[in-house]
């Protein structure tokens, strides 16, 4: 199937390069951002936070400069509705991503050591479950053929992630190193959280399989 994009639609077709370039980028910050609180760098978890807020800002204006270029210029009528569909379930993605890293900065939870490598791993998986979310998106733009490959990674990353949420608060409950409930109850928070990002990678990557399923017929 063709390039979604035509000569008319070369701007466009730049502002979404631009815009899922901040999708991905938001997800490695979150990653790194939880990283940095857990390992106890404070001055790399700051300009994480900070970044991820800009990003953030940034990455919304560039999805309404999108929607605006779409409706005014009147191009890919065909796929207008999907591609609009598609950007609004993405933003999810930067706005958990940052969220996620605030509820760091104004709850500060304390993770024990045992618990510290499982809090990054979760991170970790949520994260690539983002990247092979846009992966997808760039397909669906490219090379619609590859879209269900993408798919397939982030269901992938996100049962993974769902594994290590579900160990992680069964240590967090069951071992003793932990003596107050309301610490075991942060540290499920924070889990729960964490794997969240995985979550809403999963349903973008579900809104963008029919997507593909919908240009492709």
């Amino acid at each position: 199937m063709p390039n979604i994009f035509n000569s008319r639609s070369k701007q466009l077709e730049g502002e979404i390069e631009n815009y899922l370039d901040r999708v991905t980028t938001s997800g490695l910050i979150f990653y790194e951002g939880v990283k940095a609180y857990v390992r106890g760098n404070k001055t790399k978890f700051e300009k994480n936070f900070k970044d991820i807020t800009a990003l953030e800002s940034e990455a919304d204006e560039i999805r309404r400069n999108i929607k605006h270029t779409l409706y005014t210029f009147m191009l890919i009528p065909e796929s207008r509705g999907d591609v609009l569909g598609l950007l609004e379930t993405l933003d999810d993605i930067v706005d958990i991503c940052e969220k996620v890293i605030e509820q760091f900065s104004i709850e500060t939870p304390d993770i024990p050591d045992f618990l510290k490598n499982d809090f990054i791993e979760l991170a970790e998986l949520s994260s690539k479950a983002v990247d092979e979310v846009v992966k997808g998106a760039r397909a669906f733009f490219r090379e619609i053929s590859m879209v269900s490959n993408y798919v397939n990674k982030v269901h992938f990353y996100e049962q993974e992630a769902d594994d290590t949420e579900e160990n992680l608060k069964r240590m967090a409950f069951h071992r003793k190193d932990i003596t107050s409930f309301s610490h075991k109850v942060h540290m499920r928070y924070f889990a729960e959280k964490i794997a969240a990002v995985s979550d809403v990678s999963e349903q973008v990557a579900e809104r963008l399989a029919v997507y593909a399923i919908k240009r492709r017929i």
